[in-house]
């Protein structure tokens, strides 16, 4: 049984509301609870005496009492003085904490001016700081933080234990830890020890960073038990048989209402299953992916939680408060939707991010190989995309890549053509398939990486075929200057064939996504963080289908020449440009009233007698003919 006490304007409401989310309990205001003479009294600007208040006063130590019975509460109440709270602990001090949010007049005074709908006479508010009678039994919290802040604050002093506990201790579970320990969360951590392979790795992380308030373990039973109930636990281990090993682990040593996340690159449907699986145990599930690498898992990567809204509400507060910020300062996490919803949108998140890359791969080749251009020179060239609209993250890189050295030689021209891949994309193919959704550049840069891990057959190839690659045979500053639009146009088109696959599983699964909300946790934190990513916030405000808004129709309008310039230039060229070529294709597939499929439904029926549709009668109908 919790109270969060303090003088009007403190927060008492807001704190007390979130941290009753953290802890999955009821939230109560004490002013909900006043006698009708208080309320007549109150409402005639009289204030209220200790004798007024005495009857609500008890009228809430019952309710106190009947809260705790029935495991617990947070109640906001100012309680400002001893004598009040004497009246109000009810019930035994070990099982009743008392919450005291302390600032400086002149803060809380600033605040409750800027309130637009809520005015409090600065006397009254003074009046408030004279009846205040500190608490040497409350837990005192400064409010001079964010709201994230104070809870995890809150929760750190309420509880020997700890309030948050992480499995797996590699780049990425170090790192969250990190962050989530500078911000204020008591924290456990686990790794599993594996005779002379993992042998005390998450006690020899923390003895790395003695400063912050984590707990390390090997032991399952021992990290589970360090943690406060119910408890918040972080997968981040490899995505596939090793998580549903570790929840099998887990699941005989939790109780109901405790919440397991899974932050790795897990396919969405084995979400669903484990989602399902562990509701049968009373057990929470979330699958959140989480993007930005080592620096974003560190200084703040996007987050997208799927699953129980009231399962996330209860971790939004650590989660909000470790991600990154956006423009407005807003948190790059949100509630993505129900059972695997944030892992798709990951999934989806990577595919788009493979088509990126490949891209810029594409434009390295026909600047280094078409072109004939130095490496610095394609790098100041990038820099100058930049400032057209097409900065980027991954542009970003690809500039430094450019221009790192070993031994005084570019460090690129020494890494093996051959790429390597770790599920998404292929998932994302497979789901494209699974829901009829066409997923061109991505799918494309797949393959191409499939392509590119085939070295040995390539070369030989190259033996056989003779080298086909030409220089281009273009004007450098006008060949550029294509390739430039042409980049811009082909990562619209990429963008909206990610956007648009996420959009056909909202509505086959009825998981209500908003592109919007979903363009905005990916503008900082994640790997395909850009301009255009800013832009596509508030195109989806106006529609949910990328190339349909104007803006975008007038881009494409205006560039789809010069990508179809690059294409055709590049490939009499000899260069493999997939994923420009994919763009291409889609584009003038999607822009298409009337396609030759017509001669596809015909061939079907031909030699397999699947009927087909006709335009000239209602498509409820199918025809099927006697060709010969």
């Amino acid at each position: 049984m919790i109270i969060v006490m303090g003088v009007s304007g403190s927060g008492k409401t807001t704190i007390a509301k979130l941290l009753a989310g953290a802890l999955s309990i009821p939230f109560y205001d004490a002013d909900d609870f006043h006698p009708e003479s208080n309320i007549r009294k109150l409402s005639s600007g009289q204030p209220l005496t200790d004798q007024d208040r005495q009857p609500w006063l008890e009228t809430l130590g019952e309710e106190i009492k009947t809260w705790e019975a029935s495991g617990g509460a947070v109640l906001a109440c100012s309680a400002l003085k001893e004598k009040y709270r004497r009246t109000l602990s009810s019930i035994p001090d070990e099982q009743l904490s008392i919450i005291q949010l302390s600032g400086s007049f002149d803060l809380i005074n600033r605040r409750l001016t800027e309130r637009k709908d809520h005015f409090l006479d600065p006397s009254i508010l003074k009046s408030q700081f004279d009846d205040l009678e500190e608490s040497s039994k409350a837990i005192q919290v400064s409010i001079d933080q964010k709201p994230e802040e104070i809870i995890q604050e809150i929760l750190s002093k309420m509880s020997s234990k700890t309030a948050f506990g992480i499995i797996g201790m590699g780049v990425m579970g170090q790192n969250l830890a990190i962050n989530m320990a500078n911000n204020k969360v008591k924290l456990s951590v686990f790794n599993r020890h594996v005779a002379g392979k993992e042998e005390g790795v998450a006690q020899d992380f923390v003895a790395k960073h003695p400063n912050l308030n984590i707990l390390g373990f090997d032991n399952l039973s021992a990290f589970v038990d360090s943690m406060a109930a119910p408890r918040n636990i972080l997968l981040m281990v490899q995505a596939g048989t090793a998580v549903d090993a570790i929840i099998d682990e887990l699941t005989p040593l939790l109780g109901p209402d405790d919440l397991i996340i899974d932050g790795g690159n897990s396919n969405y449907l084995d979400t669903n299953r484990r989602d399902q699986a562990l509701a049968m145990h009373d057990i929470n599930f979330i699958g959140s992916g989480i993007s930005g690498g080592e620096e974003g898992a560190r200084k703040g990567p996007s987050i997208m939680p799927g699953g129980s809204r009231t399962a996330y509400n209860r971790i939004a507060p650590f989660l909000e408060n470790i991600a990154a910020k956006d423009a407005n300062g807003k948190a790059c996490c949100t509630y993505v939707g129900p059972e695997g919803s944030g892992h798709f949108i990951k999934m989806v998140h990577n595919g788009i991010e493979y088509a990126e890359m490949q891209l810029l791969a594409e434009v390295y080749e026909l600047m280094r190989n078409g072109l004939g251009m130095q490496p610095e020179a394609i790098a100041k060239t990038l820099e100058h995309w930049k400032t057209k609209g097409l900065d980027s993250y991954l542009l970003e890189i690809t500039i430094n890549i450019l221009r790192k050295e070993e031994n005084r030689e570019l460090l690129l021209d020494k890494i093996l053509d051959a790429a390597s891949q770790k599920g998404t994309g292929g998932w994302s193919t497979e789901a494209a398939i699974r829901l009829g959704a066409p997923l061109n550049t991505i799918a494309d840069a797949v393959m191409a990486r499939n392509i590119s891990a085939q070295k040995e057959t390539r070369i030989a190839a190259n033996e056989l075929y003779g080298q086909i690659k030409q220089p281009i045979a273009e004007d450098r500053d006008s060949f550029i200057s294509a390739l430039m639009e042409g980049y811009s146009a082909a990562r619209i088109v990429n963008h909206a064939v990610g956007f648009d696959m996420m959009k056909e599983a909202s509505n086959q699964y009825n998981w209500d996504l908003d592109f919007s909300e979903i363009s905005r946790i990916w503008t900082n934190g994640c790997i395909i963080r850009s301009e255009l990513m800013n832009a596509m916030v508030n195109f989806f405000k106006d529609t949910d289908r990328l190339l349909f808004h104007p803006a975008v129709v007038k881009s494409l309008n205006e560039q789809q020449a010069s990508l179809a310039k690059i294409v055709g230039q590049a490939v009499a060229s000899g260069y493999p440009i997939p994923v420009f070529s994919s763009a291409m294709n889609f584009f003038l597939g999607y822009v298409n009233g009337l396609s030759s499929a017509n001669m596809l439904q015909a061939q079907r029926d031909y030699f397999g007698a699947h009927t087909y549709k006709r335009i000239d009668q209602p498509l409820s109908e199918s025809f099927h003919t006697e060709w010969t």
